[in-house]
């Protein structure tokens, strides 16, 4: 019986450096975009992949996020006595009635792959997604996670969404070489993480999209500590690809890079010239708008 994917691992434990001082007091993760956080984007992916159980991977300043997908009692007794039905109906549907939320401390900041690993009692043995809110990506037609889903359905093995960049950004990234099987499909050969340009074995990158299989927590549990000190995700699927197949798939829609702060400012924009309320009055706004 083929496996389906119906869990998913947001790691939020991030201090986000870059956006300081506002990420002082407030997760990178509840920046808004329009109306909108960055998890919130991701987690509705998720949903519309048809994700039932969301593991979000938090730290000690994060409780904003826990409170976001909670249920809001004040909130909505005051929308409701106020008669602003519309905007107590969002309130209440960020997430859906069938959608679990569980949120695991994760007390030390080791890294993207350690922060996985302490997924491992939610998921148990099970495949299940990653999706790092930082790169909100955006598709009309059917959404990243969901074209991946439906690639896992029929490969039953490890997919990675990857994005061809310019080479000389190889060192921000983990890199693959992958031998193409059709369908913007590829067998991952090889992974690197953040190689110099002249060693990256291509320009094709991983980007905040993934489904594994629950082999990779026994690699984690191998992984030495690399990069920065920390416990890296590419290493353990540089070893889960030793004894399993790894797909690369290179997704349709728009990834924006919100974990700088020029993507993000690029987000906000053009997620404004799409919003029902916004974007005609916004679009005029920019229309007239004269730089010096």
């Amino acid at each position: 019986m083929k496996k389906v994917v119906r869990k998913a691992v947001f790691p939020v434990a991030g201090m986000g450096t870059r956006f300081l001082p506002a990420t002082k007091a407030n997760p990178k993760e509840m920046l808004p975009v329009v109306d909108k956080p960055l998890i919130q984007y991701a987690v509705e992916e998720a949903v519309a992949a048809g994700i039932e159980v969301m593991v979000f991977i938090t730290g000690r300043s994060k409780r904003a996020i826990s409170d976001h997908f909670d249920k809001a009692y004040e909130l909505e007794n005051e929308l409701t006595l106020r008669g602003k039905e519309e905007t107590l109906k969002i309130v209440q549907n960020i997430v859906p009635p069938n959608v679990t939320c569980v949120h695991i401390r994760q007390a030390e900041a080791l890294g993207l792959g350690h922060a996985v690993g302490r997924a491992k009692a939610v998921i148990g043995d099970e495949p299940f997604a990653v999706l790092l809110a930082d790169d909100l990506i955006d598709d009309d037609a059917d959404g990243c996670l969901h074209q991946m889903t439906k690639v896992f359905e029929e490969w039953q093995c490890s997919i990675l969404g990857v994005e061809r960049i310019d080479p000389s950004e190889t060192q921000s990234y983990g890199i693959v070489r992958s031998n193409s099987i059709g369908n913007s499909l590829g067998r991952v050969e090889e992974i690197v993480e953040k190689p110099r340009p002249d060693k990256a074995p291509s320009n094709l990158a991983v980007v905040g999209r993934y489904i594994l299989t629950p082999g990779i927590f026994d690699k984690l549990e191998q992984v030495t500590r690399g990069a920065g000190g920390e416990i890296q995700l590419t290493d353990a699927i540089a070893m889960l690809l030793k004894d399993e197949p790894v797909l690369s798939h290179e997704f349709h829609g728009r990834r924006y890079d919100c974990g700088s702060k020029l993507g993000y400012l690029i987000a906000t924009v053009e997620q404004g010239l799409k919003h029902p309320e916004l974007r005609d009055g916004f679009k005029d706004y920019l229309s007239n708008l004269v730089l010096d």
